[in-house]
């Protein structure tokens, strides 16, 4: 179930002056078991080969996912912490708006599996530029 305290409004109030918030994550739904959230993608945010840094798709991806989390947390847990992420890449983008979308894969008491797609700038088909993975620890 969904915390009562936690809205798109407090996470994005919690990530001002974090990374999420300086790559301008801006989360656009919140619901029972996922999360959909989306930054415009900048120069700064390529790796010296010209391509997007795979980090920075790891930032959206990982920020839904532990958003999500963090949403989805059990009554008197006191926060969590990633034990294990994968990401396998598909393709990149250069310049517009990526998205992406967290759905819960399990949502225990000690741990929760969080499953995430990045896509593409509309303008440019939406199409799939990573999947992603990570298994959250509940801490209490």
């Amino acid at each position: 179930m969904l915390r009562p305290d936690v809205t798109i409004a407090s996470l994005h109030e919690r990530q001002q002056g974090t990374l999420p918030g300086l790559f301008g994550l801006t989360v656009t739904e919140l619901a029972e078991g996922r999360l959909l959230a989306e930054f415009k993608l900048q120069d700064w945010m390529r790796a010296p080969n010209g391509f997007l840094h795979a980090a920075s798709v790891i930032t959206l991806a990982d920020s839904c996912c532990g958003y999500a989390c963090r949403a989805h947390l059990p009554d008197g847990a006191k926060g969590f912490t990633t034990i294990e992420l994968k990401s396998n890449f598909l393709g990149t983008a250069l310049d517009g708006t990526i998205r992406c979308i967290a759905e819960a894969e399990h949502l225990g008491r000690t741990t929760q599996v969080w499953s995430a797609v990045v896509t593409g700038p509309a303008e440019q088909g939406s199409r799939k530029m990573a999947l992603f993975r990570c298994t959250q620890m509940v801490l209490w």
